[in-house]
C-alpha cells in the first residue's frame, strides 16, 4: 500500500495544480487505523487515503471498526495484484492437482503459511478447500517476509502471497508457483497458469485503490477522480509500474465501488458458512 502511493500520487499530483500530496503511513491492526482515520476525515479534499479489498472488507467482518467500507468515498482503483501459491523450488508438488491430492492423503497436515487472518493470502487458501473440499494447516505470521523465511527453512509446505512479492525468488529459482489467483495470467508471470486453467474455481488478490471520506462534496471528489483516472493512463506511470513490478488494474470510481460492494457480500457469505476465526 505504501508502494502504490509513492508510485502513483507524483502523477496524480501534475493534475491538481497547486496541490502538494504527502503519504503519512499508519501502521499496525491489519490496516484498521488507516481505514478508520480515512472515515473519520473531515470530507474537505484535505484526506484521501488507500484501501485495499480483502482487507478493508475483512476487518468490519471480524470485529469492531469505526468504518464501513460502503460508506468511502471511492475515486479510483490502481493495482490489483493476484495470490499465489508458492513452493520450495524441489517441492514435489508441481500444480494444484498435486497439492490437493496430499492434502485428501492426509487431511489438516499440509501447512500453508499465510499473512495473517482474514488476509488475501488467507482467503485464497480457505476458497481453495471451499472448492475441493480439502483442508490445511494454516500457519498465519505477520507479514511476507516471515512466510518466505518459513518456506525456506521447510518449516511450512506452501506459502501464499502475492504474485509480486515472490516475481524476484521466481526468477532466480528460489521458489516456484503452484497457480496464481487472478481471472487471467499477469504478464510479468505469464508462465504460471491461473486455479481455472487447472480446473480449480478460485480466485484470489489484492485490489489497491484511492477513496476519501464518506460524503465528499461532487466538486471536491470529481476533480480528484479525473486526475487519478489522468494518472492511470499515463504513459510515463504504465512504465513506472511495469519497473516496479506493480500489476496494474485501472477502474473508474464506480467500478472500484461496486467491485468493494460485491466483494463485501462474496466475504460476508463465506464467513456465514464458515468464519474464519472459528
Amino acid at each position: 500500500m505504501d508502494m502504490l502511493t509513492r508510485a502513483i500520487l507524483p502523477f496524480v499530483q501534475r493534475r491538481l495544480p497547486g496541490a502538494n500530496l504527502v503519504v503519512i503511513n499508519r501502521p499496525a491492526a491489519g490496516g484498521q487505523q488507516a481505514f478508520e482515520g480515512i472515515a473519520q476525515a473531515v470530507p474537505d479534499g484535505f484526506t484521501i487515503g488507500a484501501a485495499q479489498a480483502p482487507n478493508s472488507i475483512t476487518l468490519p467482518i471480524e470485529r469492531q471498526v469505526r468504518y464501513r467500507v460502503r460508506d468511502f468515498t471511492f475515486l479510483g482503483n490502481v493495482l490489483e495484484d493476484p495470490c499465489g501459491l508458492w513452493v520450495r523450488a524441489n517441492s514435489p508438488f508441481r500444480g494444484v492437482a498435486d497439492l490437493v491430492a496430499a492434502a485428501r492423503a492426509r487431511p489438516g497436515q499440509i501447512a500453508i503459511g499465510t499473512a495473517g487472518i482474514g488476509s488475501d493470502d488467507h482467503l485464497l487458501q480457505l476458497s481453495l478447500q471451499e472448492a475441493t473440499g480439502t483442508e490445511y494447516l494454516h500457519v498465519p505470521f505477520n507479514g511476507t517476509p516471515p512466510i518466505i523465511t518459513n518456506l525456506l527453512s521447510g518449516s511450512i509446505d506452501v506459502g501464499s502471497f502475492n504474485m509480486s512479492e515472490g516475481l524476484g525468488m521466481m526468477r532466480d529459482g528460489t521458489i516456484r508457483a503452484l497457480a496464481q489467483g487472478g481471472p487471467e495470467r499477469w504478464a510479468a508471470t505469464g508462465a504460471i497458469p491461473t486455479f481455472r486453467e487447472q480446473g480449480f474455481a478460485v480466485l484470489g488478490g489484492s485490489t489497491r485503490g484511492l477513496v476519501a471520506p464518506p460524503n465528499l462534496p461532487s466538486e471536491i471528489s470529481e476533480p480528484l477522480r479525473a486526475a487519478i483516472a489522468g494518472a492511470n493512463a499515463d504513459p510515463e506511470w504504465i512504465a513506472e509500474a511495469e519497473r516496479l513490478n506493480l500489476p496494474r488494474r485501472a477502474m473508474s470510481a464506480a467500478d472500484q465501488e461496486r467491485l468493494f460492494l460485491e466483494e463485501d457480500a462474496r466475504l460476508r457469505a463465506l464467513w456465514a458458512r464458515k468464519p474464519w476465526r472459528d
